[in-house]
């Protein structure tokens, strides 16, 4: 295939190394002396270590190459321990590579492999909670192994709660991850089964917030998470919360497995 790719001068490559540690998928490496990209299957085209080259032997250029690939990466960096993981993982999540990120994730569950937390952190060096740090959103189109659902508390919210409540982003989505649905209008349901299933068993959430307004109809997006918990293998936490027309808060619930407290 025609894709970006790094290619190097050797004539200006002086073999000093600092583009080997910026690269994090391994495709770099110093061979008699000069920077070599061991793999087309490693280079993702992104151009990290360009700007550690000092002599400007670096750049990218479009041609024929292999296709990169994620798994092969991981097969390759897993070799030198978590922090060479943690390293790869926050070079795909800040250029945005969250294709790459999602099969990063899947690797590392499959293989049993412990995931770093790729979590931001402020000057304090404590974690930021971010109201909103995910895209897509609506429940057909998310990836129920995306990594912003490992271990996250999950907020599925009826379509017309976030507009409706004014207290939408500062009550209920601040540390939590988002999934919309509207439960009289969407079709093919049952894969909102096995999305939250997966969730539950393999991105191992923590818990599940359930936002949905009076009108009768909301009450089949409550319904469809208690089955999926039912036909989950973990007994997670699951929080009702009705809204009213008028946007304010009606009812609030704890619900444990299916039945109410």
């Amino acid at each position: 295939m025609t894709r970006e790719i790094i290619t190097i001068d050797e004539e200006l490559c002086d073999g000093c190394g600092q583009c080997v540690p910026e690269c994090r998928e391994g495709a770099l490496q110093i061979i008699n002396g000069k920077a070599r990209l061991i793999s087309d299957l490693f280079c993702d085209g992104l151009g990290a270590c360009i700007g550690n080259c000092p002599t400007g032997a670096l750049k990218i250029e479009k041609r024929e190459a292999e296709p990169y690939d994620e798994k092969k990466v991981m097969e390759y960096i897993v070799k030198g321990g978590s922090e060479v993981i943690e390293a790869h993982l926050r070079h795909l999540k800040e250029h945005n590579q969250l294709d790459y990120l999602t099969i990063a994730v899947e690797y590392l569950t499959e293989n049993g492999i412990p995931i770093p937390n790729i979590s931001s952190e402020n000057k304090n060096g404590d974690s930021e909670q971010m109201e909103f740090v995910q895209w897509p959103i609506q429940l057909h189109l998310i990836s129920p192994l995306a990594p912003h659902f490992y271990e996250a508390d999950l907020l599925i919210a009826a379509d017309c709660c976030g507009f409706v409540s004014p207290e939408f982003r500062s009550e209920f989505l601040p540390n939590k991850r988002l999934a919309i649905a509207c439960p009289k209008l969407d079709t093919n349901k049952q894969i909102y089964f096995e999305k939250l299933i997966t969730m539950i068993d393999r991105s191992l959430i923590k818990s599940i917030t359930v936002l949905i307004m009076e009108v009768p109809c909301c009450g089949g997006l409550l319904k469809l998470a208690e089955q999926a918990i039912e036909l989950s293998s973990r007994r997670i936490p699951l929080e009702a919360v009705v809204i009213g027309i008028d946007g304010k808060i009606l009812d609030k619930m704890k619900v444990i497995g299916g039945e109410e407290l």
